[in-house]
């Protein structure tokens, strides 16, 4: 059985408060998603009590979750703290349920661009950073995310962040990322062998993958359940982007900047009806950094949109990123589904009361 702990330490300074079991534990991780925790403190006297109320301040604590099996303990999530409920129950029991977010959070949620910031002809790894390092030049912003700087996509972007515009951060580098010909991006925590801590910016271009040979899941045997929907609700096979306001007369009527109609004859031809669709993008100004969105959004619902889910038990979800086998032959799949698969997302629910661990894993085909 596993057991968990929290980590507790200073945000800014990494440096440790304190070590604190939970309980209740819940925690998911993502590519292109912030992911979050949640868990309880039990609180059985006073003492413990101070502790928490010294260490564990929302909004200026970072905790690690630590997962100890017989052997060690391994660090399995890192975020920020951003609520505690200190909590008694009606029968005089004390408990602290916290929830938490991983880094990114910071970056779309708290973090804003209040000067001008401006790349041309640049990788776009290095508009990303570019946009990290602002972050982290500003007094009290510096969380110590580490960057390689010799990384580059080989994809040249120009690109101008106005600071009127009050753009979050984690907004920049989400709409840098998701043009054609666009990257992932995350910030990955771990603790090395020699026991450090680690906040690392982790780009990819075009897909953040992890490992070599596919992780082999199959039914029967530790998928326990799942769900492979087939949904085009969203399905588009023409598409058409607004951007910002063009106009510079003001006696004159206000129109967006308007990318090129997409259409795909070829779906048309193969007996799929005219679906249509828009996306909007106020901030943008320059025509190919529209139409290269329009053409990202198009690629994206040009088929229907799947995310496919599994449940395994009674082992820890593989790394984001990786190259998943997924073998089911049951009802449902009477002559077998033989497929691949890449990781982008997993929720874990830990061992507790007779309950065992259970991940659910995200995917998205390979």
């Amino acid at each position: 059985m596993s057991t968990y702990e929290l980590l507790v330490c200073d945000l800014r300074t990494d440096r440790l408060l304190d070590r604190i079991p939970v309980t209740g534990v819940s925690y998911d991780d993502y590519i292109g998603k912030t992911g979050s925790l949640s868990a309880t403190i039990p609180v059985p006297d006073s003492t413990v009590a101070r502790r928490i109320r010294t260490s564990l301040l929302p909004g200026r604590t970072m905790v690690y979750l630590e997962r100890w099996t017989a052997f060690a303990g391994e660090v399995v999530w890192g975020g920020i703290l951003w609520t505690r409920t200190p909590t008694r129950d009606a029968r005089g029991f004390y408990s602290c349920p916290i929830q938490a977010a991983d880094l990114e959070s910071y970056l779309r949620a708290h973090r804003m661009l209040t000067t001008d910031l401006v790349a041309a002809a640049a990788d776009q790894f290095a508009i990303a950073r570019q946009i990290v390092t602002y972050a982290q030049s500003l007094p009290g912003g510096d969380l110590a995310i580490e960057m390689d700087p010799s990384q580059l996509s080989g994809v040249l972007r120009d690109r101008s962040y106005s600071r009127y515009d009050l753009p979050r951060l984690g907004d920049m580098l989400d709409k840098l990322a998701q043009v054609q010909g666009g990257f992932e991006w995350r910030i990955q925590i771990y603790r090395s062998d020699d026991g450090v801590r680690h906040r690392v910016l982790r780009l990819g271009y075009p897909k953040l993958t992890s490992g070599g040979q596919p992780t082999v899941l199959s039914s029967p045997g530790p998928v326990t359940a799942y769900a492979l929907p087939e949904d085009a609700t969203q399905q588009a096979n023409s598409w058409q982007s607004r951007g910002a306001s063009v106009s510079t007369d003001m006696s004159s009527e206000s129109v967006p900047l308007m990318s090129a109609l997409l259409t795909t004859p070829a779906d048309i031809a193969a007996g799929w009806p005219l679906l249509e669709n828009s996306s909007d993008y106020s901030t943008v100004e320059t025509q190919d950094v529209l139409d290269s969105h329009a053409q990202a959004d198009l690629a994206r619902a040009l088929r229907p949109v799947t995310v496919p889910s599994v449940t395994i038990v009674g082992q820890p979800p593989p790394a984001l990123g990786s190259t998943i086998r997924l073998r089911i032959t049951d009802t449902w799949y009477y002559d077998g589904l033989d497929a691949l698969y890449r990781l982008v997302g997993y929720k874990v629910s830990p061992e507790e009361r007779g309950r065992p661990e259970s991940a659910e894993l995200y995917l998205e085909a390979a």
